[in-house]
């Protein structure tokens, strides 16, 4: 039997807080029984609370915007389990596109993995900015207003119910959605885009208008945050970030982005970068990233059993991230337990095979073990460092003893305003270099221990 159902649940990133708020505001008014995550439910009532939603309701609104699937590559991203049980439970899954979002994109394509490529051919909505009421009216009477044959859809439990009553009414109490947060939305997305282009002036001019447009825009500050320490405006770009965490004390990126900042060797606040770090993973503790960050300052204060506990906590929290695998592999290095890092270099290969510190992290420990090194080792390294990868390259050959290529390339990186001497007095695919006088030549003097 067909009929029509008024129960919708609205999945979203936080950094479209306005745009899921908006349509949430015009679905209740129009007499849908509306779930949205209003307050950022944790990961502990996620299972019982989200999930639970998800399957006692009949409509699957997701909104699509480049932002919201930065980390949807992440098996365990809240987003893509949210549209993977809408799936499973072959819920009426309606995708709602921002403007700016295009699943032809590369950066699209990158996020939509397994069965979210799926999302592709369903048919979805735009929503433009200047126009959202319009939106709002074909999506009840185009996409929601159809009927639905059976399928189950069971009652929430007493707990979940309670919860799902204490997020409406919170959400029931924020002030309506103007227009101009919904056209700042848009702006932040194009700076979104921008930055991951790597047009930084186009994306800080963006990323301004957004936060004009809606000074409360905390993920427009913490975004203008990591563009100005990316231009080395450390001064700004703190201040960004302090201004986020004051509009939104507890969303967990802007603490973890903080702590980046500060444990920058330019700044060297390594006490209150430990401390900002410590608080995102006391808001979040099942945010990877945080925990990866800290390793990698805990290691560079040669605390290295806190690092290590701290990059595996993050491959526990993510395990499909190279990332702490790889930051894992070089603090096992650096404190001679060669043998250990191998395994985690190959797993790195299994989740990126296109890794190319996986393969000289491997053939620089295998040479430092006496242990023959496969020429497929270093084909695949040759081949998939990228070519302004001059570090890398120097590193490459002086693990192949091509030590006069090596010297070459180390000329060439000294000369980039991200070289870092120290590291290269520690990196061990240098150690066989070192010696030679032309490594302090063009490096510099060894620096004195912190």
């Amino acid at each position: 039997m067909l009929r029509i159902e008024r129960t919708v649940f609205i999945s979203y990133r936080h950094t479209n807080k306005p745009w899921a708020l908006f349509i949430y505001q015009n679905l209740t008014n129009h007499g849908y029984d509306v779930f949205i995550d209003f307050q950022n439910i944790n990961s502990g009532n996620f299972e019982t609370v989200i999930l639970a939603n998800i399957k006692t309701r009949a409509h699957f609104i997701v909104i699509l915007t480049p932002s919201a699937l930065e980390n949807c590559k992440n098996p365990g991203d809240w987003l893509r389990r949210e549209i993977e049980t809408a799936m499973e439970e072959k819920r009426n899954i309606i995708p709602l596109m921002v403007e700016g979002f295009d699943f032809g994109s590369p950066l699209v394509k990158n996020a939509l993995t397994g069965k979210l490529a799926a999302l592709c051919g369903i048919n979805g909505l735009r929503i433009p900015d200047d126009y959202p009421f319009e939106a709002m009216d074909r999506l009840r009477n185009n996409y929601l207003n159809v009927a639905l044959s059976d399928v189950a859809l069971p009652i929430l439990q007493v707990e979940e119910q309670r919860f799902t009553e204490i997020e409406k009414t919170e959400a029931s109490k924020a002030e309506l959605v103007q227009g101009e947060q919904l056209t700042a939305q848009t702006w932040f997305e194009r700076g979104y885009v921008f930055q991951n282009d790597k047009n930084l002036k186009e994306a800080f001019r963006c990323y301004s208008e957004a936060v004009r447009l809606d000074p409360n825009l905390n993920f427009g500050y913490n975004n203008l945050g990591v563009l100005l320490s990316d231009l080395k405006r450390y001064e700004e770009a703190e201040a960004a970030y302090r201004k986020a965490i004051e509009l939104n004390p507890s969303e967990a990126t802007a603490y973890s982005n903080l702590g980046t900042l500060l444990s920058d060797e330019k700044l060297k606040r390594y006490e209150e970068a430990e401390a900002a770090y410590r608080k995102a993973i006391e808001l979040n503790p099942s945010e990877a990233t945080a925990y990866s960050n800290l390793g990698i300052l805990l290691k560079e204060l040669k605390r290295y059993e806190e690092a290590e506990a701290a990059y595996r906590k993050a491959i526990e929290l993510n395990p499909s991230e190279a990332t702490a695998y790889n930051n894992l592999a070089i603090m096992l290095r650096v404190t001679g337990r060669e043998c250990e890092a191998i395994p985690v270099l190959e797993r790195i290969i299994e989740i990126n095979p296109e890794d190319f510190n996986a393969y000289l992290g491997i053939a620089s420990v295998k040479k430092t073990l006496g242990v023959t090194i496969e020429p497929t080792i270093v084909n695949k390294a040759r081949q998939y460092i990228p070519e302004d990868d001059f570090y890398n390259k120097a590193c490459l050959e002086s693990v192949c003893d091509h030590f006069d290529l090596a010297f070459e390339y180390l000329q060439k990186t000294v000369r980039k305003e991200n070289f870092k001497p120290n590291w290269a007095w520690e990196d061990p695919d240098l150690q066989w270099i070192r010696t030679d006088l032309r490594f302090k030549q063009i490096v510099g003097a060894k620096p004195f221990p912190q």
